[in-house]
């Protein structure tokens, strides 16, 4: 085997192969969500379980779905998409929760990323730090139909994501420590009407647009740094959200198919 590339079939990190995994993959974090998330499917199986990453595939509604658990951050995130990506998915959707910075993003709602700020390493080792990391403007569609008819509260905007829970993300580390920069990042970014923080979504994006795939995030907000809330709840909304914004992918992807177009416009609809 050639060193320089391990992923000969089974995958090195992930463990699945070719014929595991459908076309379109959702990405949480939690490999414990992994359940969570094929709960609202039509039938599931448990296709490879290797370190932080658990895949199962199954059927939403009639259309072949895949999730992957990730871990936490974009590392990890970026293996995720490069083995997924050499055994034949070419839509990636990251499902996840993340801390809000603006008022109205309460507790519970979903945010979905339109593109996002590359305060994480990952990317920058694939492209310029000048790239932009942009979703897929018919994932971002898709995803706002889901959400729209389960009738989930739900904010699209700009995601920053970084490498540190903490100190990336203005909190205090140990002992009240404050990293250089911290102390003015959320109200800079507030700023510049950037909607939530987490830690994958932009590695993700980046290499999703790297290697011609389509991808996208939906969050659920846990926490909202400006009114100090923060509970665990909404996880099943992106889940649920994801998960009809797949079954809604390809209906769209036939509507291209039909009509003879390049790609997905808005004149097509979806059904």
């Amino acid at each position: 085997m050639d060193s320089e590339d391990p992923n000969d079939g089974e995958q090195y990190h992930l463990e699945v192969g070719p014929g595991d995994v459908a076309e379109t993959v959702l990405l949480p974090g939690n490999p414990e969500r992994v359940p969570k998330v094929t709960d609202a499917w039509d039938h599931s199986e448990v296709r490879a379980e290797h370190r932080e990453y658990r895949t199962a595939t199954g059927a939403y509604d009639g259309t072949p779905i895949s999730v992957t658990s990730t871990g936490i951050g974009s590392p990890s995130a970026a293996i995720a998409v490069e083995e997924l990506a050499r055994v034949g998915a070419d839509t990636l959707i990251r499902v996840g929760s993340c801390g809000a910075i603006r008022e109205d993003a309460a507790v519970g709602d979903l945010v979905i990323t339109r593109g996002a700020v590359r305060q994480e390493g990952t990317s920058d080792e694939y492209v310029r730090e000048d790239y932009p990391a942009v979703a897929d403007h018919a994932v971002v569609a898709a995803l706002v139909a889901a959400a729209e008819r389960l009738g989930y509260d739900y904010h699209v905007g700009l995601t920053c994501s970084t490498d540190s829970f903490y100190a990336g993300q203005g909190r205090p580390g140990f002992e009240d420590f404050e990293a250089r920069g911290s102390e003015g990042l959320v109200e800079e970014l507030r700023a510049a009407n950037v909607l939530n923080f987490e830690m994958e979504a932009s590695a993700i994006l980046t290499l999703a647009n790297v290697y011609g795939l389509r991808a996208g995030a939906v969050c659920s907000v846990y926490a909202n740094r400006v009114t100090g809330e923060f509970r665990t709840e909404g996880e099943r909304r992106a889940a649920e959200t994801a998960s009809l914004a797949t079954h809604l992918l390809a209906k769209m992807d036939e509507r291209v198919a039909e009509s003879g177009a390049g790609e997905w416009h808005a004149g097509l609809g979806i059904e």
